[in-house]
């Protein structure tokens, strides 16, 4: 699909558009810049909530509808919401024992609110250093927490305790609510209707451009049912086989302007004497 049929670009923000160290590169905001002359917008869809990508609406002049918590919060560049999707709260009481008798720690979002049990536990300090706002400690979830949370996370360095978490919640909750690792780390869990496949059908809608002029770009399984609606999905480098493998192209990691070089190449066709990136027909 070439530049004149992309009409918006659908981009992760962490592992995709932000390195490792979550900042942007020049190269990345003059890729942006390009797509925006070339008049193909770009939005974002990201496991973060709102308020932890407020940081990128200046640089990257962001103009559309932005998906918070996979589709969990849909909000405007000014951050007024557009639509909010909590989960169920019995299914919020369940998916948050599930992942406390994993042995994973939580977290429960809100709307407003990022709540935490203690603020110094694993990757707390690391997450409010990337959203740039500081969660609220409490003693324990009450029901009131978990009849407003928008999403819960559950969180360990134990990668493979994540994995093997994410199979149990998709398992035991079916298609009742969304279960997919937005980092090897965490573990988002919301309502089955917040997932980034939804949100790419919201903000088409809201756009009105259809899915197939819409460019999807992510590393993570979390993005993989945005792939599977768009015209084209590009995988990061920094992707597992197992995303990889469900993306149209795959591109260079995030460390190395992966985002940059896919839209480069694959949107905007710039880099004529670039070797090509690899693209796959869908399986």
């Amino acid at each position: 699909m070439s530049a004149a049929h992309v009409s918006l670009v659908l981009a992760d923000v962490d592992g995709t558009i932000v390195t490792s160290a979550k900042a942007l590169t020049q190269r990345t905001i003059a890729a942006v810049r390009a797509l925006d002359d070339a008049g193909v917008a770009l939005a974002v869809a990201s496991g973060r909530p709102p308020r932890g990508m407020a940081m990128l609406i200046e640089p990257l002049n962001l103009r559309t509808p932005m998906a918070g918590f996979n589709g969990g919060v849909l909000v405007n560049p000014d951050l007024s919401v557009i639509e909010s999707r909590k989960l169920d709260p019995d299914a919020a009481e369940r998916a948050l024992r599930l992942v406390l008798n994993t042995g994973l720690d939580a977290w429960v979002f809100t709307e407003e609110d990022w709540l935490v049990r203690d603020e110094d536990a694993d990757y707390v300090p690391k997450e409010a250093q990337t959203l740039q706002f500081a969660p609220k400690r409490v003693a324990a979830f009450t029901d009131a927490h978990l009849g407003g949370a928008v999403k819960i996370v559950g969180v360990s360095k134990d990668f493979d305790a994540v994995e093997a978490c994410e199979a149990e919640a998709q398992k035991l909750f079916g298609e009742s609510i969304t279960a997919r690792r937005s980092q090897p780390y965490y573990l988002d869990i919301t309502d089955k209707g917040a997932n980034k496949g939804a949100a790419l059908q919201r903000i088409s809608n809201l756009l009105r451009i259809p899915s197939r002029r819409i460019a999807t770009i992510g590393d993570m399984s979390s993005d993989v049912p945005m792939f599977r609606d768009s015209g084209l999905s590009i995988a990061m480098g920094n992707a597992s086989d197992e995303v990889k493998a469900q993306a149209t192209a795959t591109t260079d990691a995030n460390d190395a302007d992966g985002f940059a070089e896919a839209m480069e190449q694959l949107v905007l066709h710039r880099r004529k004497n670039a070797p090509p990136l690899s693209e796959r027909k869908r399986g």
